[in-house]
């Protein structure tokens, strides 16, 4: 069973930079892929980024490549999200997740989420 809490979530202004954390609790953190996801209120759950175990691949949502950039410390049992040049549409609860073997970018493949936390983008 793998516990994660994410953190980092609040409001800025559009054009302002962001980081979120999701430390996981157990002792294999590096066998698990991670994957960070967005829900807005009505909407299915978006892909945004996800890494694998060693954090030596990375795959990225269409709707934030280039601005934004998921790594890992294992060491830490933490994954990060820097978000860069945000958006108003990028307002929306943001959601840890993993999942044990490969990466993947699929949200029905993570088995253990995070409770998420707010972003909100002001224009």
């Amino acid at each position: 069973q793998v516990q994660l809490v994410e953190s980092g979530g609040g409001l800025v202004q559009a054009g302002d930079s962001l980081r979120l954390s999701c430390t996981a609790s157990g002792r294999t953190f590096s066998s698990y892929a991670m994957g960070w996801f967005r829900q807005a209120p009505g909407k299915e759950r978006e892909f945004v980024g996800s890494i694998s175990g060693s954090g030596g691949t990375t795959y990225y949502g269409d709707s934030v490549k280039g601005r934004f950039t998921i790594s890992r410390d294992n060491a830490k049992n933490t994954v990060y999200l820097q978000m860069n040049s945000l958006k108003p549409e990028d307002t929306t609860v943001y959601y840890c997740a993993a999942k044990r073997g490969i990466v993947s970018v699929t949200p029905t493949r993570f088995d253990y989420w995070g409770q998420g936390t707010q972003v909100t983008v002001s224009s």
